[in-house]
């Protein structure tokens, strides 16, 4: 099977928009200093991959801009007050970071500052935009939201343990996107005629109990709907797989780096680095809703040999040749 053509991306929503706006805007001002304020739910790396990114643009820390951030520590009763302290130092562009949570709590912060989001799952229908190629308002960034990923992870799945055994599903209820998610992987199943179960979890320690409790259900594997909160656990996640011999499927390779089976999802770093074009485009006059929110291009698949071994699952030839790194 030819890798790209199973791992084939949606198009982005008007990309060329926002190459147009970037090269048309004159340079920023000598001697000008911006201000960003950031807003997270978990401290991670896309604030990281954003900041380099800048750098890369011309926007250095200490010379030419400011950076105020803050982290709702995982808390999400945190983030209002948050994103209500980043409003009141007046940046010139505020920054939602992975999640919706967080864009939400800028928006409601705010109806003027400008907002970038840099990994929402479905804007449109969280009411952040009006639309993908028409935002009309203060927010517009980059969607996670990508035609078809759940079904490719079950056709991951059905490689790597065939039958029409029951799986699980691992996720948050209390995040936006994930009934979103779930009702896209409950069609996905239904059109392989596989069966899925369902296991919620709000907290960290609920997150390991689930995933136990999934293993003593006897289901043949667990694929998980990513939001910060899994995201914070991934590496008791991951151990804890091993423990009880469950194979997992992730959607965001920090799994898999901190020692989880698979994951297949968006390149959310490349994401990252695409929101901090949006940001380089409004510092330099770009209004955001003149700028289409853009869709995942870069997908990946991430196959750990050391988390197979442990559990005693050997993995296909066909998938080690289809992924894009083995961590061995």
């Amino acid at each position: 099977m030819n890798r790209r053509r199973f791992i084939t991306g949606v198009g982005v929503i008007a990309a060329a928009a926002l190459e147009r706006t970037h090269t048309a805007r004159a340079q920023q001002p000598k001697g000008r200093s911006f201000r960003i304020g950031y807003l997270s739910f978990i401290p991670g790396e896309d604030s990281n991959v954003i900041l380099k990114q800048l750098d890369e643009l011309g926007y250095r820390q200490g010379e030419n801009l400011d950076v105020a951030s803050r982290s709702a520590e995982g808390q999400s009763e945190r983030l209002s007050s948050l994103a209500a302290e980043l409003v009141a130092a007046r940046p010139d562009v505020l920054v939602a970071g992975f999640g919706t949570l967080t864009a939400n709590a800028l928006k409601a912060a705010t109806s003027t500052i400008p907002i970038v989001f840099a990994s929402v799952g479905d804007p449109v229908g969280l009411g952040l935009v009006v639309s993908l190629n028409r935002p009309g308002g203060n927010v517009t960034g980059v969607t996670s939201q990508a035609s078809d990923v759940v079904g490719k992870r079950l056709q991951i799945v059905h490689e790597l343990l065939p039958g029409k055994r029951i799986l699980a599903v691992l996720l948050n209820p209390d995040t936006p996107f994930s009934g979103i998610a779930l009702q896209e992987l409950r069609m996905a199943a239904m059109a392989a005629a596989q069966p899925i179960q369902v296991f919620e979890a709000r907290t960290a320690e609920q997150v390991l109990a689930e995933l136990e409790a999934a293993a003593k259900a006897g289901v043949a594997g667990l694929l998980t709907v990513e939001d910060p909160l899994l995201l914070s656990a991934r590496r008791d996640i991951a151990e804890r797989a091993i423990v009880v011999r469950l194979p997992v499927i992730y959607g965001t390779r920090g799994f898999a780096e901190a020692g989880g089976l698979i994951s297949y999802g968006v390149d959310r770093r490349d994401l990252y680095r695409r929101a901090a074009g949006y940001i380089d485009a409004i510092l330099k006059g770009a209004k955001p809703a003149d700028l289409p929110v853009e869709q995942p291009t870069k997908f990946e698949l991430v196959i750990n040999l050391k988390a197979a071994k442990a559990i005693g699952l050997e993995i296909p030839d066909r998938l080690l040749a289809l992924a894009d790194e083995v961590i061995e």
